[in-house]
């Protein structure tokens, strides 16, 4: 299967943000028919700053670029996100504007979890729906956490 591809990116990903999802395979085989499938041309954008859209998406093949427009000279690379990763996290959460640009470095191949889909999921599978979440949430309180440490708090 496919999905199970996506699932040895995610197991296996050794970084400080990584997705660390309680799940077992046949759990991920539960969820895989809420995900969609899409392969990215290098150079192409995945996720637009400033565009509002419920999705997160899971990096099975690939690497991405993560960077923002309109900030001071040399602050505008983020992250290089590698497969196994995932990206637009905060997306799951609420409906507010992108912060950054999400660049595909290679040919890429995302699985994309889609906020309605995401809610249907909760639904029916709600103890899968709260693991994806909370994993999901860890992701963003790291990513948070790095940022902070690499600016100065607002007081």
């Amino acid at each position: 299967m496919e999905i199970d591809e996506l699932v040895s990116a995610v197991q296996t990903l050794n970084a400080e943000d990584s997705f660390r999802a309680r799940l077992t395979l046949e759990n991920w085989r539960v969820i895989a028919p809420y995900l969609a499938r899409y392969e990215i041309r290098a150079g192409d954008l995945l996720i637009k700053q400033g565009d509002a859209d419920r999705s997160m998406y899971f990096i099975s093949q690939g690497s991405m670029q993560v960077f923002v427009t309109g900030g001071p000279p040399g602050s505008n690379k983020v992250a290089i996100l590698r497969a196994g990763a995932v990206v637009g996290e905060p997306g799951l959460f609420g409906d507010t504007p992108r912060t950054a640009n999400v660049e595909a470095m290679t040919p890429c191949v995302v699985w994309a979890l889609r906020g309605p889909r995401m809610e249907e999921l909760a639904q029916r599978s709600p103890a899968l729906a709260l693991e994806l979440l909370r994993a999901a949430g860890a992701v963003m309180a790291t990513r948070f956490r790095a940022t902070l440490t690499r600016q100065a708090p607002v007081t």
